[in-house]
């Protein structure tokens, strides 16, 4: 019963920002529960969007959580069979699965790109995402497209 799990009661805000977004991705971003390793990536990335200056008078983090804010899915397609049959029932995604969702899908494109530092590559992603565009961006938009695409069948959605 007293087990400890890694709910939303346990996170603290990271301590640059004290941001429960910005920790709640550091923790994503760590691998082999490296922690620091994963702050020092995160941050290098935000000083880097600051150095670019891209961003009209916001502050790094700022862009970073406008960009999981543009990245969030509001409506995903489900697998629901009925008789016999599979449909693709689009539904609405509730909050948290929306952010857990956008960071997976920053982390995977910036992952999947091969050869430059994490850093770079992260404020890359973010600003790409900031600006409604990258593959994290088009990973979203692909989603709403495949709802829409099945309106059809939300009648199935219960």
């Amino acid at each position: 019963m007293g087990r400890i799990t890694s709910s939303k009661k346990q996170l603290k805000g990271d301590p640059r920002h004290n941001s429960l977004l910005a920790s709640k991705f550091i923790n994503c971003l760590m691998l082999d529960g490296k922690k620091t390793v994963a702050q020092k990536v995160f941050y290098d990335a935000l000083e880097e969007i600051s150095r670019r200056g891209e961003s009209e008078d916001l502050a790094p983090i700022e862009v970073f959580e406008q960009a999981v804010e543009n990245i969030k899915p509001y409506i995903e397609v489900r697998s629901k069979r009925v008789g016999g049959a599979s449909y693709q029932v689009p539904m609405q995604v509730n909050r948290a699965r929306q952010q857990s969702l956008a960071i997976r899908w920053l982390l995977d494109a910036v992952r999947d790109k091969k050869g430059r530092p994490m850093h770079l590559k992260l404020a890359d992603e973010i600003l790409a995402g900031y600006k409604k565009e990258g593959v994290a961006y088009t990973k979203r938009e692909n989603t709403h497209r495949m709802a829409d695409a099945n309106k059809a069948f939300a009648h199935f959605a219960w």
